[in-house]
């Protein structure tokens, strides 16, 4: 029977776990064992000419180093590395297999952070990675966290600090996000930026203690980017109705294209209007971002106004304000337009952001916030897909003209 193939370890003798358990381990050992002794012979077979004048070689074994103990997700593992010797003086043997003072495994180095960061508190950690790891995980202790907030600080000053002179960022996505603060009575707002680059990968440009959004905030936040090297400006900014980015924007990267971002707009407008018309006034809206030209996303807003004019002046005015800066979208590659309407890649990101805050009841200053997404964010950053249609970058970047998402050629320019 298949079920009977099944097996809970619950069910299974204490005993027959524990054997199963030492025998994994042993294969384990063994196996790492092997692996490293083979490192060392292949490096000595390399040097084997190097001799001394007596015709002896320069670089030889001498016995082993002192035994370690390495924690692995299977429990500790004892490790004895050969000892190098060379006489000579002028080579050193590392080992890429069990590099110095490694006491873990990088998997297990990983775990660590990884529980922290998505939600399990301090006090929680070490009964999680026992659960894990078992329960003779040595110095996994939550004093672990307090050296890894340290370690991350000094991180996360140096990539605030790395030379962006090669960058070249063609769209970029702006937003303030709110954090709550236990030992601050007001909330900070953190100043994120993302950027795409010339492959379509995305990456995160900066993250910065700002105050409200306001255009002093971001023009420091825009001006550090530049002393930091990125000198050339991006091709479009995204961002939502936050005015402080966008008199900041004209000022430090004037020729940069603003586009408003469609959800936040969506949000604003359907605000201003009772419930029992949202799902009517939503459709419209939907039709002004999702036509197949700017000039049917236009007469669509038009409708939208002639529609609610009357009754729900306000929300009209909320969309005709922005009208210049909610279409610029219709001026680059179609491809990209799911990309480039909304600031999606940081409220995506930022959902999990919150989770984590929320789980902790928010974090005990303003810099624990900053040093906290900035590893969140890190983290999803691995998991980022790649715009769609990125090989047309290359035409935006060289200043290729696009009509609702058509790239404008002779003919159709005579059109």
């Amino acid at each position: 029977m298949k079920n009977d193939l099944i097996y809970d370890k619950k069910h299974l003798p204490e005993s027959f776990n524990d054997v199963l358990g030492e025998t994994l381990k042993e294969g384990a050992r063994r196996l790492l064992q092997h692996a490293i002794e083979n490192e060392v012979e292949e490096y000595l077979t390399r040097l084997k000419e190097l001799k001394e004048d007596s015709g002896r070689r320069s670089i030889i074994r001498n016995g082993y180093l002192p035994e370690r103990s390495i924690q692995t997700g299977i429990g500790q593992i004892s490790i004895k590395q050969p000892r190098v010797r060379d006489k000579t003086n002028e080579f050193t043997f590392t080992s890429a297999i069990l590099p110095p003072y490694l006491r873990r495994t990088p998997s297990i180095e990983a775990v660590i952070p990884a529980l922290y960061l998505k939600g399990i508190s301090t006090g929680n950690l070490q009964e999680s990675l026992e659960a894990i790891l078992g329960e003779n995980a040595k110095g996994l202790s939550p004093a672990n966290i307090v050296r890894l907030k340290q370690a991350w600080e000094q991180e996360f000053n140096q990539w605030n600090q790395r030379d962006l002179s090669k960058k070249h960022y063609v769209y970029v996505w702006a937003d303030g996000i709110y954090f709550n603060v236990r030992l601050q009575e007001d909330r900070p707002c953190l100043l994120v930026m993302i950027g795409a680059l010339k492959d379509g990968s995305k990456e995160v440009i900066g993250i910065y203690d700002g105050h409200r959004e306001s255009k002093l905030s971001w023009s420091e936040a825009l001006h550090d980017l530049k002393r930091n090297g990125l000198s050339t400006p991006p091709s479009l900014a995204i961002g939502d109705g936050a005015l402080g980015f966008w008199s900041a924007l004209r000022e430090v990267f004037p020729s940069t294209k603003a586009q408003r971002c469609w959800v936040h707009k969506t949000a604003n407008v359907l605000d201003k209007m009772p419930k029992s018309v949202h799902a009517n006034a939503k459709n419209i809206i939907y039709d002004m971002y999702r036509s197949p030209t700017k000039k049917k996303g236009v007469r669509a807003l038009e409708s939208f106004i002639e529609l609610y004019g009357d009754k729900y002046p306000k929300a009209c005015q909320c969309l005709q304000k922005d009208e210049s800066v909610l279409f610029a979208f219709y001026d680059f590659p179609a491809i990209h337009w799911q990309h480039i309407r909304t600031t999606n890649p940081i409220e995506s990101t930022f959902a999990t952001v919150r989770h984590r805050t929320r789980q902790t009841k928010g974090c005990g200053s303003r810099k624990a916030t900053l040093i906290m997404v900035f590893k969140l964010v890190q983290s999803a950053e691995k998991r980022w897909k790649k715009l769609r249609g990125y090989q047309l970058i290359e035409k935006v970047i060289a200043g290729v003209k696009f009509k609702d998402g058509e790239e404008l050629t002779l003919q159709n320019k005579a059109i």
